[in-house]
């Protein structure tokens, strides 16, 4: 699929003194957009009642969303990869933005299955797209430091809702004055439609700012003082490269699929029930010692940590190495999880520190996995690649879900009305989850020479690509 020319890869081939520390803000104007995937609570409850529908309905258009994100990162990945970031950036932007005024659309007419095509299905694609599409350009920019590039942006997804979230119940608060922001005030359904559309204008924004300002380095450019043969000397890195349709025929590629799938599955099962769950740990009788202010606060503390481990833990990975940091995600998070399903409602100090800590692992995952793929199969087509291993985040948004809701649903009450032990067989389930993720993780080694792409000699004008800061 061709691209017109403004967007074209060779168009934003950077000059001789470029900086590349322009490179992350321009990731993070997009990925600080298509976080607001994670704030879609804040006016889950609004949709409800304005459709007369049930939290399962409305809470579909989020799993659909999540879903299309794998599946449009796995089908767009080469594309994104040929043709470059600004071409990737503003079509995620073309599809999030027009995913919002469709979705805005099926608000207004109450008609759900616009909202199910628009924001689940259109917009989906734009998260796709947009989540990989800085990707292989930081690491090509940063291939000294690939985890702090990579852990640069993506915190942006996990951050996302952090913006979003206050911006989202000010505009209603605007459009709606009957609708403060209280527990008791529900926002009308008019009023998310207009967010929604004033949503789009902003985010169109944002996504072209970094559409604008991305650039691609020239071929042979490295940062000045780095040394690639250094990389070499690392365990599991390599300097060759690998195709993205060798790399899904190596086991190293589905042995990170199962890493991936087990770390995200388990990191759902907290986030997909945070609020009523610390209330339910605390409860004694009808009542819980935890007040619904008090859940809404935890929810953003858990984003803060979400966002946080995103950068932290991928920097880490710089200087420890992936696989290490992998050992830890998984590691430390079965002991995590054992210790929040027998100890966790003892104190809300251990329940709070111990869940804040898996989300930090659950974020890291996400941006460690980008510099895990380039030590493994090199920078050819890593966001390509990058893109098939999302397809696990899909079965993952799934499959974390049914596992919580499906042993809630043996218990007798709904979420918000339960006691502690009735979480306590989902998250020995996430245990066992991430032994499978741990023991995968152990087994991953170097990819096989029969995989690499073919190498040549640089020419000339390679030779002379010259550096920058």
């Amino acid at each position: 699929m061709a691209v017109p020319s403004f967007l074209a890869r060779e168009r934003i081939i950077a000059r001789p003194g470029f900086n590349r520390w322009l490179i992350p803000p321009a990731a993070l104007a997009v990925h600080l957009c298509i976080g607001q995937a994670y704030a879609t609570s804040v006016y889950k409850t609004a949709l409800v009642e304005h459709f007369d529908a049930s939290l399962t309905s409305i809470g579909i258009i989020f799993s659909i969303a999540i879903v299309m994100l794998g599946l449009s990162a796995a089908v767009f990945g080469t594309w994104v990869d040929r043709n470059g970031p600004r071409a990737a950036m503003a079509t995620s932007a073309a599809f999030w933005v027009t995913g919002f005024l469709v979705g805005s659309l099926g608000i207004a007419t109450e008609q759900l299955w616009l909202l199910y095509l628009g924001y689940g299905v259109i917009g989906g694609i734009g998260l796709g797209i947009g989540y990989i599409s800085p990707v292989s350009t930081l690491i090509k920019w940063f291939p000294d430091r690939p985890g702090l590039a990579t852990g640069m942006a993506i915190m942006g997804f996990g951050g996302g809702a952090l913006i979003a979230s206050p911006l989202s119940r000010q505009l209603m608060n605007f459009y709606d004055a009957d609708y403060d922001g209280t527990a008791g005030t529900v926002p009308s359904g008019e009023s998310v439609a207009l967010l929604f559309l004033t949503l789009a204008v902003l985010y169109a924004l944002f996504m072209s700012f970094g559409a604008l300002i991305v650039r691609v380095p020239a071929d042979g450019w490295k940062p000045v003082g780095f040394d690639p043969s250094t990389v070499k000397q690392k365990a599991l890195v390599t300097t060759d490269n690998v195709s993205a349709n060798n790399a899904i025929r190596t086991p190293q590629f589905w042995l990170l699929w199962i890493v991936l799938f087990c770390n995200v599955t388990a990191g759902i099962g907290i986030l997909e029930q945070a609020a009523p769950m610390i209330q339910d740990f605390f409860r004694d009788g009808e009542t819980s010692a935890v007040t619904a202010a008090t859940a809404a606060g935890f929810v953003g503390l858990l984003s803060l940590f979400n966002m946080g481990g995103r950068f932290v833990w991928s920097t880490t990975s710089d200087y420890i190495g992936r696989k290490p940091i992998y050992m830890v995600y998984l590691g430390v998070g079965i002991a995590l999880y054992v210790v929040l399903a027998t100890l966790g409602s003892s104190a809300t100090w251990i329940f709070v520190i111990t869940a804040a800590i898996i989300i930090s692992f659950y974020g890291g995952g996400f941006s460690t996995v980008p510099a895990y793929l380039r030590d493994l199969f090199g920078t050819f087509q890593v966001g390509a690649i990058h893109g098939r291993l999302l397809t696990a985040w899909s079965a993952a948004g799934i499959a974390g879900p049914l596992i919580i809701n499906g042993v809630l649903d043996l218990a007798e009450g709904e979420p918000g009305e339960l006691v502690a032990g009735d979480y306590r067989p989902a998250l020995f389930i996430m245990v066992g989850l991430l032994v499978i993720g741990f023991i995968a993780n152990l087994l991953v080694k170097p990819v096989a020479a029969k995989w690499h792409e073919p190498t040549s000699p640089p020419s000339p004008s390679t030779q002379e690509a010259s550096a920058v800061r």
